[in-house]
């Protein structure tokens, strides 16, 4: 057993910056390094790209971050874990495989996969998980498929947990591709493969659970998403580096980044993310154990150094949570600039008189000046109202949005405000005009027997 493991992480999320895991490959002397990359709407987008070509679903940037990182990992014999796969581990796996061998690099890589439940949720019946009243006023107010299949699912995704990576680590993978598993158990299996843990020791689960939330996150402990920069400066952020922890077998860890990398890590940083998404410190839901974050104790080791101590937990949930994903309707928006004298007493205009055209065929209608109200809304910060305002507004961006049944009736509020270039008020430039399709998401409970999570592996 070793006396110390080193991870690193690299990636937050879908869209996070590609350098700050290479550093951490080339200069990190990691063991282990993890990309988190999914997120409820993030699985079910991929979902949707899947259902258009079957060979894909997988992370858009896995093949960017994998040519980058390959000859890194290989190099430096780190494991890469990551739930790039998305909605699609197989075919990412498979990339992986063809991306090594363009490169003549020998790998062997395991995709975690069973966490797929489109097809069970249509013929089982599942428990709404959580705010019950909120979601089923959500499920009623856009027909969602759970109750009723007026509107089609796009992804049913279950929160996988550590089993399956534990079986690939024990076939000495070196790249572990899933799709939806929780986010600390990415970094909870290898702690248990390299310190032979038992998973039914719900007190190492928990310290094990509280170092992966504060590593998940990448940038936000490093200082990423706490810097402010009046009151809470950070250095160098267009450098910032990303995390590394040192997890020992007691469950203890230190966390720090790369030196010369920009950020800061301290108890603020560490703080802050420890509150992350938690509403019950008491009682935080993994598929690997209820851990309880209550009893941790964080302190500052050294410069960019923070000591994690404590948290416990109790016996693992027997469900798993479902993430849900449905079409849940079209919106349209339409944006419009007005600028120089009386700027907002036009764009105000412009945003009242597309109000009165449409009031009739759209049953609300979102009208922001942003700058101004987007944020706050009309009271504006701390409850002031526009009248209150004293300095004159020289510009505001009109921002106008709806919803709608159909692609065609939402891209109705774009013309609308497209023609106010003629139709007036004066002076409005720089039209844009959008029609998405909304995805909506609700959460459900399964009993985690009838999902079975699986291992397929391939090599280059």
């Amino acid at each position: 057993m070793k006396n110390k493991i080193r991870i690193g992480c690299g990636a937050g999320f879908s869209g996070d910056r590609i350098e700050p895991a290479i550093i951490l490959a080339e200069k990190g002397e990691l063991d282990y390094l993890v990309l988190e990359c999914l997120a409820e709407r993030t699985i079910a987008l991929a979902n949707k790209r899947k259902m258009a070509d079957p060979t894909k679903g997988y992370d858009p940037l896995l093949e960017r971050r994998i040519k980058t990182l390959l000859p890194h990992l290989v190099k430096n014999n780190i494991c890469l874990i990551t739930n790039m796969g998305a909605a699609n581990p197989i075919e990412g796996a498979k990339k992986v495989v063809e991306i090594a061998q363009k490169q003549g690099l020998k790998v062997k890589v395991a995709a975690i996969h069973g966490d797929d439940m489109n097809d069970k949720l249509k013929s089982e019946s599942f428990e709404i998980f959580g705010n019950e009243d909120i979601a089923l006023e959500l499920i009623k107010k856009h027909q969602s498929p759970v109750t009723n299949n007026q509107s089609p699912i796009i992804s049913a995704n279950a929160y996988l947990g550590i089993e399956g990576i534990l079986e690939a680590l024990k076939a000495d993978v070196q790249i572990i591709i899933t799709g939806r598993v929780a986010d600390p158990s990415l970094f909870l299996a290898p702690m248990i493969h390299e310190f032979g843990w038992k998973t039914d020791d719900y007190d190492l689960m928990g310290k094990g659970t509280v170092i992966g939330h504060l590593m998940e996150c990448a940038g936000h402990i490093t200082g990423g998403y706490f810097a402010d920069p009046i009151k809470k400066p950070v250095e160098d952020m267009d450098n910032l580096g990303h995390p590394f922890a040192d997890v020992f077998p007691d469950g203890s860890a230190i966390i720090s980044k790369v030196e010369g990398t920009g950020g800061v890590i301290n108890l603020q940083t560490a703080k802050e993310q420890l509150l992350y998404e938690v509403i019950n410190p008491f009682e935080y839901y993994t598929p690997d154990v209820i851990a309880d974050f209550t009893s941790v104790k964080l302190e500052e080791f050294g410069k960019n150094q923070i000591r994690i101590t404590g948290g416990s937990g109790k016996e693992k949930p027997s469900t798993y949570k479902i993430s849900v994903g449905y079409k849940a309707f079209w919106q349209g928006e339409g944006e419009i600039s007005y600028a120089g004298p009386a700027a907002y007493e036009r764009a105000k205009l412009a945003g009242e008189t597309i109000e009165k055209r449409l009031k009739s065929q759209f049953e609300e209608i979102q009208v922001d000046y942003i700058g101004i109200s987007s944020t706050f809304g009309n009271e504006g910060f701390g409850n002031r109202w526009l009248s209150e305002v004293e300095a004159p507004i020289s510009e505001v961006r009109l921002r106008v949005a709806a919803k709608a049944q159909t692609q065609s009736n939402a891209a109705l509020i774009g013309e609308e405000v497209e023609a106010l270039y003629t139709n007036g008020p004066a002076g409005g430039g720089g039209v844009r005009k959008y029609v998405n399709e909304v995805i909506g998401i609700v959460s459900v409970l399964v009993d985690r027997n009838k999902v079975l999570p699986q291992i397929s592996i391939f090599k280059s």
